[in-house]
C-alpha cells in the first residue's frame, strides 16, 4: 500500500486543490493590495503596516509551497464499498463498542479528511492503525493517553 501519509480521496484531493486556487488567487491580490497600500502611506522602515503585509505574504507563500507538495505527493485512494461482514480498510465506516460498552462510528479516512469530532479517523492514527484489516467481531487493543482501550468491531461497510 502506497504511504499513508499521501492517501487522499478524490473528494480530499478537490478540497486541496480549491484551497491552493483560492491562495494564489483572492490570496495574493488580497496581500499585493496590503502592501501596495502600505507603501502609499512613506517609509518603509517603520511602516509596520507594511512590514506585517509582508511576513503575512511570506506566510502565505509558504503555505502555498505545502499545499502544492501535497497535491503533487497524493495518492487517490478509491474508497470501496466493503460488504457486510469485511474488513475495516480506507474508505471503510465501522462500528465499534469499547471496553466500557459505549458505542462508536467512524470512517476510515485521509488526514486531510480527518475530523474525529465529526466520526471521521485518518488513517494514520492509533485508533484506525489499531482497526485496520479487522472485521467483524475483531478485538483491537489501542493505547491512547488515557490508557489502554479494548475495542470490539461490530460491523464494517
Amino acid at each position: 500500500m502506497p504511504d499513508a501519509t499521501n492517501l487522499t480521496t478524490a473528494e480530499g484531493l478537490a478540497t486541496l486543490q480549491a484551497e491552493l486556487a483560492a491562495l494564489e488567487g483572492d490570496g495574493r491580490r488580497e496581500i499585493a493590495e496590503r502592501i501596495k497600500t502600505a507603501r502609499e502611506w512613506g517609509d518603509l522602515k517603520e511602516n509596520s503596516e507594511y512590514h506585517d503585509a509582508k511576513n503575512e505574504q511570506a506566510h502565505l507563500e509558504t503555505k502555498i509551497a505545502r499545499l502544492r507538495e501535497k497535491i503533487a505527493a497524493a495518492v487517490v485512494v478509491e474508497e470501496k464499498p466493503t460488504a457486510a461482514g469485511g474488513t475495516v480498510g480506507f474508505g471503510s465506516t465501522v462500528v465499534v463498542r469499547d471496553q466500557d460498552g459505549g458505542e462508536h462510528t467512524w470512517r476510515i479516512v485521509s488526514s486531510h479528511d480527518a475530523a474525529p469530532g465529526e466520526g471521521r479517523l485518518s488513517a494514520e492514527s492509533p485508533v484506525a492503525v489499531a482497526l485496520l484489516g479487522r472485521a467483524p467481531g475483531d478485538e483491537a487493543s489501542v493505547m491512547l493517553p488515557k490508557g489502554k482501550r479494548t475495542l470490539t468491531v461490530l460491523s464494517v461497510g
